[in-house]
């Protein structure tokens, strides 16, 4: 939205009395607030805490005792003056002065810019800072103390925010952050045979147990016995009743993050953009990120006891050497919050349950590697004496064939189609459900343990944040409006009659949008998402076409060794063809997933990943399960018989499955696409990827760091020791959980519906997971920026997601045997 001129003009006469003051007070290197001297941010060392523990430079304040809790980025244009400045330090008495002017247009020669920044703005350069310095004005009238970083080289300007201790503990009392007390419970140890036993069971742990420091239990050293912490709700009155040894100490790092995110995401800028929160402010380039540092670097240095979290989870977590460890769950929900330590929490139960239908499935297939030279279907198959005729596969080019030519596939059918696949059905039918109410009682625990147990009524008490780009339409929809009575107004005759001015008095400012506003979204939603149905079926078509058209012409190959392995060529070719349309289509269908919820304008964040998870859900599951079904239920029903066949485009008949049978094809397309999509998705789109990118960040600042060294203005800046938010810019925004929880969930929907047909799928799937967590672990640790610490009380939409697979699947898909069973499903429907 456009400044008024009044606005600016006022705006720039301030700033020019504050720039003069800034500037007097840099020539005498003394802090602005506090009146105390300055050290510059370049040459500011990391300090040496008390505790030890190894820290980095650039998470304090210029005076080495402020901890910076939270980092606001934005992008600079070229400036007029080149004389770098101090940094200026502000507690709240007086507000930061935006230093400097900064020209309207880029030049094409900037050295200082990236590449990718020279896009078009709505707004321009004087318009982004009047609205940052309206800002930090808001941040300081809230109490949060700033620091100013010098200036880069390549555009780019940092605040580091700091919470003092008074606005702290009443952000904490206010949010009833639960705190330790002073009083601790003893923790008894069970007797007899239940001791014994857990006595066993602690010393069986012991290798598979992290080393990591545990926050909510400690042991005396004399008397041996072992106490738990006890919590309560912060209150500022009752100080004397915590376990309070440092007002630095009391909150973790997430927690102030936490707090300064609250505070951000509710200051105003009423005189500017009519804006709330620094979301809007993202969404409008005035910022360009905002984001918490992370403690520091990820490599230790120095001793043990000198870890700090990031270290400790980078060793204990997120390294391939402690595969056979549990996670530090605890940990992982100090360092990163209670949304992101949730989704570990359930990976790893779905992983650890994943271990019985593993080695049942192993089972299964070495009982039919045994017993298959004693099955009488496979014998009778491959005996050449029997001499079995079968009819042409095609018309005109084909002639008879015997049975004995697909021994080799009848053999391998039996090996995952056998007696005990039966069993192995009705065991994963009754483990889906178990699973579920597992997971159910491992989070109630969980919310207990975290005390998450009162966070539903909290979160009913506060108010939810408006989307950037809701509250963009609805401040449209409120300025037409605005417009339109204006126009009625200059339209009436000598004054404003009773009628006008009733109609104009009706007319309020509307607090949100209606359904005529949300009308085309809907209407976009629907008909794309009937189109992309159609697309998904249509890819099916095609691939079942191509193997149709194939057959016929491959079998007119005159050679007879090319034509006996014409129906395993077409079918593995087939299978390829089909694992990678489901993996182009699935991230086609992500990009489209997300702009069709930002069509529809859900109002808050909450909404928007609600609607984004279905819509995510529905279209990936539809491409990655049509395949399935369709040789599962489709395939060889409709081919006719022998003399009466059905033909489709004039000559080709309809494709038949295989003379075993379907359920070799289904097995097969079933391992090729799990083992393609973890190969393809985990190694390139979740490893590759990223580091490319992270390496194509690093080729463009050091190409703008040779460019900045030929200056002598710079010249100080290469020698500076690079700062702790310097390395966390660089790395990947966090996007969310949302995307590692669909991957588990389709894969979840494999292992429970089409595991009878692929035994060995929970086998693929726990190695698969296995993998999945330490690097998910280690994306999060060294790949990404550190999140904000969010509290949730469960999983989310994803549990309903895992109910609906769960309801919906009953006893798996028996291809050869479905109808056989019917009554057994249905008993065990009923039953569960």
């Amino acid at each position: 939205m456009p400044v008024t001129t009044d606005m600016s003009e006022s705006l720039s006469c301030h700033s020019v009395k504050l720039v003069s003051l800034a500037r007097s007070l840099s020539e005498l290197g003394v802090d602005a607030a506090n009146g105390i001297p300055v050290t510059p941010p370049e040459n500011e060392e990391p300090p040496l805490p008390e505790s030890g523990i190894d820290l980095g430079p650039g998470l304090f304040f210029a005076d080495g005792k402020r901890k910076v809790d939270y980092v606001l980025c934005y992008k600079l244009k070229k400036r007029h003056a080149t004389r770098p400045r101090l940094s200026i330090t502000s507690n709240g008495s007086i507000p930061l002065p935006v230093l400097g002017r900064w020209e309207t247009e880029a030049e094409s020669g900037d050295a200082g810019a990236p590449a990718g920044d020279l896009e078009e703005s709505k707004l321009s350069e004087e318009e982004k800072a009047v609205m940052r310095e309206e800002f930090e004005a808001g941040l300081l009238d809230a109490g949060v103390q700033l620091q100013r970083d010098k200036e880069r080289a390549n555009g780019l300007g940092f605040i580091r925010l700091h919470i003092p201790w008074p606005i702290l503990s009443r952000e904490a009392e206010l949010q009833k952050i639960k705190v330790p007390v002073k009083k601790k419970c003893e923790l008894r140890k069970r007797m007899g045979v239940a001791g014994l036993w857990d006595s066993i069971m602690r010393k069986v742990n012991i290798l598979f147990q992290p080393d990591v420091p545990d926050f909510d239990t400690h042991r005396d050293s004399q008397t041996r016995v072992h106490f738990k912490t006890l919590k309560h709700p912060f209150i500022r009155d009752k100080l004397h009743l915590y376990d309070i040894k440092s007002t630095d100490t009391v909150f973790n790092n997430a927690t102030r993050s936490r707090i300064v995110a609250e505070i951000i995401s509710r200051v105003t800028c009423n005189q500017t953009c009519q804006t709330t929160g620094i979301n809007s402010l993202l969404a409008r380039g005035v910022y360009d990120s905002a984001f918490p540092v992370h403690d520091g670097s990820f490599t230790r240095r120095g001793r043990k006891d000198q870890r700090n979290d990031r270290q400790i989870l980078h060793e204990e977590w997120a390294n391939y050497g402690v595969m056979h460890k549990y996670q530090p769950v605890d940990l992982i929900r100090k360092y990163f919050g209670e949304q992101i330590g949730l989704y570990f929490a359930w990976l790893g139960v779905y992983t650890q349950l994943l271990i019985p239908p593993s080695v049942l499935g192993i089972i299964v297939f070495l009982y039919g590697i045994f017993t298959v030279d004693a099955n009488v279907p496979s014998q009778e198959t491959c005996d050449d004496n029997l001499n079995i005729t079968m009819c042409p596969l095609c018309d005109g080019v084909c002639d008879y064939w015997r049975l004995s030519t697909v021994c080799s596939l009848a053999r391998a059918s039996y090996l995952f189609d056998n007696g005990v696949t039966v069993l192995f059905a009705i065991f994963m039918s009754l483990w889906a459900a178990c699973f579920l109410e597992h997971w159910k009682r491992r989070q109630m625990c969980l919310k207990h343990t975290w005390d998450l147990t009162s966070l539903e009524d909290e979160e009913d008490r506060v108010q939810e944040e408006l989307r950037p780009e809701y509250e963009e339409v609805l401040q449209e929809k409120k300025d037409k409006m605005k417009a339109q009575s204006k126009k009625k107004l200059a339209q009436a005759e000598d004054g404003v009659d009773r009628e006008t001015d009733q109609m104009l008095a009706s007319q309020r400012e509307p607090e949100s949008l209606d359904i005529e506003d949300h009308l085309s979204g809907y209407l976009i939603n629907v008909s794309t998402l009937l189109l992309l149905i159609f697309v998904t079926f249509s890819a099916v078509v095609g691939v079942a076409v191509y193997r149709i058209c194939m057959l016929s012409v491959w079998s007119m190959n005159p050679d007879p060794e090319a034509k006996a392995s014409v129906r395993m060529t077409v079918t593995t070719t087939g299978i390829i063809l089909n694992m990678l349309v489901v993996l182009v289509l699935e991230e086609v269908y992500g990009a489209i997933a997300v702009w069709l919820t930002e069509l529809e304008l859900p109002k808050t964040k909450e909404e928007f990943e609600e609607k984004l998870i279905f819509k995510s859900f529905f279209l990936k599951s539809m491409n990655a399960f049509a395949p399935i079904f369709y040789v599962a239920f489709f395939k060889g029903r409709f081919g006719g018989r022998p003399g009466d066949y059905v033909y489709v485009f004039g000559d080709y008949r309809i494709e038949e499955c295989a003379p075993p049978g379907c359920l070799i094809e289904l097995c097969i397309q079933l391992s090729m696409i799990m083992l393609g999509k973890q190969l393809i998705q985990n190694n390139v789109f979740e490893v590759l990827i990223p580091k490319l990118k992270k390496m194509y960040r690093t080729i463009l600042e050091e190409k703008v760091k040779k460019r900045a060294a030929e200056n002598e203005e710079n010249a100080t800046e290469e020698k500076r020791p690079r700062q702790q938010f310097d390395k966390d810019y660089a790395l990947e925004p966090y996007e969310g959980v949302t995307p590692e929880y669909m991957e588990m969930i389709i894969q979840y929907g494999f292992v429970s519906l089409f595991v009878a047909s692929f035994p060995l799928a929970p086998a693929f799937a726990l190695l698969n997971n296995v993998i999945e967590i330490r690097l998910d672990a280690a994306k999060f640790v060294t790949e990404i920026r550190r999140p904000d610490a969010v509290r949730c009380k469960d999983i989310g939409v994803c549990h309903l997601l895992h109910v609906r697979v769960c309801s919906t699947h009953g006893l798996p898909v028996h291809v050869q045997r479905k109808r056989h069973y019917e009554w057994l499903h249905r008993a065990l429907t009923v039953l569960l």
